[in-house]
């Protein structure tokens, strides 16, 4: 007859323990190792093996530890566990420890029965990460079963990158170029949506009729929507290619969010760029009702603000202090932004030849423009904007404009006036919308005819002869520039507008920076795989083999990236680098934001980013550029505190006005003031109001819809309880060092104040170094590496994060557990389940528990009650026999592990002591019961507080304890005696 076990209880099989999970049935065991994961979950039939009741065993009083044998073997189980029992289910299996501030949208999810969120944190802040955090408590939960990410192609693999990397979210790419492979493995009749639970899909792929209506019937319960703002529109939008691919975006998403169960997250830095119906048209998805509020009504805001957060780096650099409202400072968390962009505006000077060949182009562009306008509407603007490509191409490189002059132009097909500009505006400006960035790193076409015109072909054979530093006086500032922020240590990305400039200059410079000095090329010839291949390469081959044999990295080894704007956008690149050079001047400062926003980011080591703006003084356009939009835009930045986007109607205003100078005055004019120039003066004083009321309008918002659905209140209670549950950051350092140090591992504190260290494992226990090599690589643990321990989570390839949810970490931690509980474990063993240890700590016997509690939870869902195991470890002390024991609280409790030896113990007193509490372990039993109860009233208090806004949800949630409670480690204080000890001892750091 077999026997039933139920949820929560332990049991023998297979040579270990587990417990049991409420899936299990009379005839099959759902099962989970003791102290284990969701991931090492088993099914046991007792029908066909050995499966017998578990007690967890006492300690032994013959495996005594030293002084600290508590506060590692504590540190070492919180880290292994993956099932916490408080209301962030989640937290316990993730690889990344969220900033308390990325919680915000945690606890604003966890309050909706259908959860509904615009987040539009600013960019650099993680809204990554917080969406991510949402997904993972959702499906970890079971609120959410199958979940979809829609982004731009160009960030497809970043997301499958994070998801799978930070969350253990396996997602599968659903692109253009995935989709056939895909659908070949489909059952008959079955949808690509309902094999892959898990899909990051295409957002302009999916759009189209084909492929819309079949994801819009099988779509996931969980939706999340990237730069949600290219997916709607104006109400007064024309009709042009951008506006018609963003209506198509907009059908897609109304359909999706028209069902009122489908969870639905959308992020953007940009909600509100000046254009209210759009921003309008962006909350009716989020809730239709959102969007006819009244937002100057303090109700109708609040009402907003249930679903909508948006917070600048200011908000958040420093969190949880005074000044949010908490009484002390106790839970800052101060987060490590660079402080300041350096900035500096570098002018150069045309060679005479180069001069010579741009007054001939500017001549043919005048030329060209005044003939056309006789031949009509289209021509002219046909003309228009292969003089824009012209002109652009000119002042970016030799070889972007040896390659204009000889192509034909994107315009020259139009049937109208309209198409060309339908054409020729995507691929000769520079949109803010940062959608529209792939593929338009082309060097554009300045011929109208197939065949160039003799006079187009003689100035690209010029252009090509100018190629080098003695022709382009550009490219030699830009080396001497490059030389400057690599001898003050800096790797800098240089941004260009066209392949052909970003490639003429990874030739150019190869060999001009020195030897130590690696450099490549990054341009929308390369798939968005590709480019991040070559990133990791550069990265890589830039430390050469620093670190082989223990060696520390070449401090003096750099690394130049030359990218085109395909990387402006969404690539996180502040891992690898820290300044920014502008080579070419984007015609719209919201490119540059994007530009800077790559390196100037969350993680970012640097406290300052460098930024160099390179700009023609001499060439007519980049000055009046310069003068016109960028100092306007940093103006208003330095006014309002916030950048503000520019709409591309005015940045076009802008430039076509500079342009139109240029061809009736020539270079020569370009030293006057546009402002000061009849004939413009109405436009650019009606484009300046614009902008101006924009920035007012976009500051307002800031306030109007600062984040106040969550108090920081409520945070900091909620991280405390975290911190109570799963450990700090200091306490994961202290851990790391100890452990690796204890086993045999070369440890290097350099104590510089970073916090940071290495360790070389090739000492280390065989167990430990192919868990290391697991997750770091085999290549730096075989070879005996430094292995870099990082503060930040934010860390690069082979470096480990000092948090609990690193996979490093992990490894150490899961080594020390097991080799505690296992006293045949051989080589070194830095926990022991038993310790006795004199110390001046304590002026009585006073006795540690270690306490493994689980409980079986009840958590209410809109799908109906879960039933689940968790686990929690806490610490208990008691002063005295353990017959009257007088119980010791919190804080007296976790002090005791800071407790060092001051002196020696007998070796039979050891015994002794240890002997006394582990047979008095039944007459504790009560109160450890009590104890569990007062957990579990506490866990269940918390989950209602987090989903306090939803009675629904709590409805019928219970938090109840599993009896017995572990008890996994018993440690005395004996207090310093004053009487000398006799001879036969053992010392405090063995006892």
């Amino acid at each position: 007859m077999s026997l039933t076990y139920t949820a929560g209880s332990l049991v023998a099989a297979r040579g270990r323990e587990w417990v049991v999970l409420p899936e299990s049935a009379a005839d099959m065991l759902v099962l989970r190792p003791l102290g284990g994961s969701e991931d090492d979950i088993a099914a046991v039939f007792p029908a066909f093996e050995e499966v017998r009741p578990a007690e967890f065993a006492a300690p032994s009083p013959s495996d005594v530890g030293d002084q600290r044998s508590a506060g590692l073997l504590r540190t070492a189980l919180r880290i292994g566990f993956r099932s916490g029992a408080g209301p962030f289910r989640s937290l316990a299996s993730i690889a990344v420890e969220p900033r308390a501030y990325q919680l915000v949208p945690l606890l604003m999810a966890l309050r909706q029965r259908t959860v509904r969120l615009l987040i539009s944190d600013d960019v650099g802040i993680g809204k990554t990460i917080e969406a991510g955090l949402i997904a993972k408590e959702l499906l970890a939960q079971g609120e959410a079963t199958r979940l979809t990410v829609l982004c731009s192609p160009s960030l497809a693999e970043q997301w499958q990158s994070e998801l799978r990397e930070k969350f253990g979210i396996e997602a599968e790419l659903v692109l253009a170029s995935t989709v056939s492979r895909l659908e070949r493995g489909l059952d008959l009749g079955q949808s690509l949506f309902d094999k892959h639970p898990y899909t990051i899909i295409s957002t302009d792929f999916i759009k189209s009729t084909r492929h819309r209506e079949d994801f819009v019937r099988h779509c996931p319960d969980l939706v999340i929507v990237d730069e949600a703002h290219s997916c709607v529109t104006a109400d007064d939008a024309g009709q042009g290619a951008a506006s018609g691919t963003n209506q198509l975006r907009h059908e897609l998403l109304r359909k999706v969010s028209a069902d009122a169960d489908r969870h639905l997250l959308l992020l953007t830095a940009t909600p509100h760029s000046g254009k209210e119906s759009a921003f309008r048209n962006l909350l009716g998805l989020v809730r239709p009702e959102l969007a006819s509020l009244d937002l100057e009504s303090p109700a109708a805001r609040a009402r907003l603000a249930e679903h909508f957060v948006a917070r600048k780096r200011a908000d958040v650099r420093e969190y949880l202090t005074k000044e949010d409202g908490l009484a002390d400072d106790s839970l800052v968390q101060r987060t490590a932004f660079p402080s300041d962009r350096w900035t500096k505006d570098e002018p150069y000077k045309l060679t005479p030849e180069y001069r010579a060949l741009l007054d001939d182009a500017i001549a043919y562009a005048r030329d060209r423009v005044a003939a056309a306008g006789e031949q009509g509407r289209r021509e002219a603007r046909i003309a228009w904007w292969s003089v824009i490509a012209l002109l652009r191409s000119m002042v970016s490189s030799p070889a972007a404009a040896a390659q204009t002059l000889k192509t034909r132009s994107e315009s020259a097909t139009a049937r109208t006036a309209q198409e060309a500009d339908a054409l020729g505006s995507p691929v000769a400006a520079d949109s803010a919308d940062n959608d529209r960035l792939e593929g338009m790193d082309v060097a554009p076409g300045a011929a109208e005819s197939e065949e160039a015109g003799a006079r187009l072909l003689e100035l690209s054979e010029r252009a090509a002869e100018l190629v080098g530093p003695a022709g382009d006086a550009k490219l030699k500032a830009l080396t001497r520039h490059l030389k400057g922020l690599i001898a003050d240590g800096y790797s800098p990305i240089v941004f260009c507008r066209y392949i052909p400039t970003a490639e003429y200059l990874a030739t150019q410079l190869e060999g001009k920076l020195g030897r130590r000095t690696k450099i490549a090329a990054v341009t929308g010839t390369l798939s968005p795989q590709q480019r991040l291949e070559r990133i990791e390469q550069l990265a890589a081959e830039s430390a050469g083999d620093a670190g082989a044999g223990g060696a520390a990295p070449d401090p003096a080894a750099r690394r130049v990236l030359i990218a085109t704007d395909c990387l402006s956008e969404g690539v996180n690149l502040q891992h690898h680098f820290d300044a920014v050079v502008h080579y070419d001047l984007a015609w719209n400062p919201t490119r540059h934001d994007q530009r800077e926003g790559r390196v100037d980011r969350y993680g970012q080591k640097r406290d300052q980013v460098r930024v160099i703006t390179m700009f023609g003084e001499d060439n007519g356009i980049d000055g009046k550029v310069l003068e016109v939009l960028f100092m306007k835009h940093r103006q208003i930045m330095k006014d309002l505190g916030i950048s503000v986007s520019v709409p591309d109607e005015t940045a076009s205003g802008v430039t076509d006005a500079v342009v139109e100078w240029l061809l009736l005055h020539g270079r020569q004019g370009s030293q006057e003031s546009l402002f000061d120039l009849d004939g413009h003066q109405e436009s650019l004083d009606r484009i300046e109001r614009e902008w101006n009321s924009a920035a007012e309008r976009e500051k307002t918002s800031r306030s109007k819809y600062a984040q106040r659905a969550i108090h920081p209140e409520e945070v900091a209670r909620e991280v405390a309880a975290v911190r109570a549950a799963l450990g700090g950051a200091e306490e994961v350092r202290d851990f790391a060092v100890e452990a690796l140090r204890d086993l045999d591992a070369l440890v290097r504190d350099p104590a510089d104040g970073t916090g940071d260290f290495t360790a070389q494992a090739g000492g280390a226990p065989a167990g430990l170094r192919d868990a290391l090599a697991a997750t770091l690589g085999g290549r730096l643990v075989e070879e005996d590496r430094q292995i870099p321990f990082r503060t930040t989570p934010a860390i690069g390839r082979g470096e480990a994060a000092l948090v609990r949810t690193d996979p490093a970490i992990g490894a150490i931690a899961s080594y020390v557990l097991d080799s505690a509980l296992d006293a045949n474990t051989p080589g070194p063993r830095p926990a022991r389940r038993c310790g006795v240890v004199t110390t001046d700590a304590v002026t009585v016997r006073t006795t540690l528990l270690l306490v493994r509690y689980r409980f079986h939870l009840t958590l209410p869902s809109r799908t109906g009650e879960r039933q689940l195991v968790a686990e929690d470890a806490r610490l208990l002390a008691y002063e005295g026999m353990p017959s009257r024991a007088r119980w010791l609280d919190d804080d007296a409790t976790a002090a005791l592990l800071a407790a060092r030896a001051t002196g020696n113990t007998h070796e039979q007193l050891v015994r002794n002591q240890i002997a006394r509490d582990l047979g008095a372990l039944p007459d504790l039993a009560g109160h450890l019961t009590e104890y569990g109860t007062r957990l579990a009233s506490e866990l269940d208090a918390s989950h209602r507080r987090v989903r306090k806004a939803n009675e629904e949800i709590v409805r019928g949630l219970k938090v109840v304890p599993q009896e017995p409670a572990d008890v996994l480690g018993v440690y005395v204080y004996l207090p310093q005696q004053p009487a000398a000890a006799s001879a036969s001892t053992v010392s405090g750091a063995e006892a």
